[in-house]
């Protein structure tokens, strides 16, 4: 009928699952976002989160020979998240986006080049559960040595790029460490 029209939620959802090429992929950072979004929509203060929205905290993983980057608090060095967790989001309009704010002219120009994006948005991890369960903002903090790693919100924050991102689990860039493993068997022997 000429009346009738598709749910634009269901629309989302189609195009969510061809964006995945046709198959559920829960490790896709499309449905973690996705995942994520339904869920802030769904609690006005979240009391108890589902266990599968929260990532594997990586000092509970297996040690085993991984490719991924961890990300270690750079005062303590505790395992924080892996590089699966990151949330990528398309970059915003840069300080044109924060014209509400009224930046001076002489912060709009110290840009020069310099990466837009100063944080990491994340899923949750499995250690900031006692933090986010019925808040719905604060500050995320180590879970060893409790120094400020960056703060959350289920109503979205915006990016040092100008992007808003909702839900935001945001980590300064400047509070971790990367850490990369290097593949075994890559090491040459020196010659004697």
């Amino acid at each position: 009928r000429p009346r009738r029209r598709v749910n634009p939620g269901f629309q989302r959802q189609l195009k969510l699952y061809e964006a995945m090429g046709c198959a559920v992929d829960s490790g896709s950072v499309l449905y973690k976002r996705y995942r994520l979004e339904m869920l802030s929509e769904r609690f006005s203060e979240p009391q108890e989160l589902p266990r599968e929205v929260f990532a594997v905290d990586p000092t509970t993983a297996c040690q085993t020979v991984n490719t991924e980057v961890l990300y270690r608090c750079r005062k303590c060095r505790r395992a924080l998240f892996r590089s699966s967790s990151i949330l990528s989001h398309t970059e915003g309009m840069g300080p044109t986006a924060f014209a509400h704010k009224r930046i001076t002219d002489s912060a709009r120009l110290s840009g020069n080049g310099q990466e837009k994006c100063t944080s990491y948005f994340i899923e949750p991890v499995q250690w900031m559960e006692p933090a986010l369960l019925g808040v719905m903002e604060g500050q995320l903090l180590c879970p060893k040595c409790t120094s400020k790693l960056g703060s959350f919100s289920w109503r979205g924050d915006q990016c040092s790029c100008g992007r808003w991102v909702t839900p935001a689990f945001q980590i300064h860039k400047s509070r971790v460490d990367e850490v990369r493993t290097l593949p075994v068997g890559t090491f040459q022997t020196a010659k004697t």
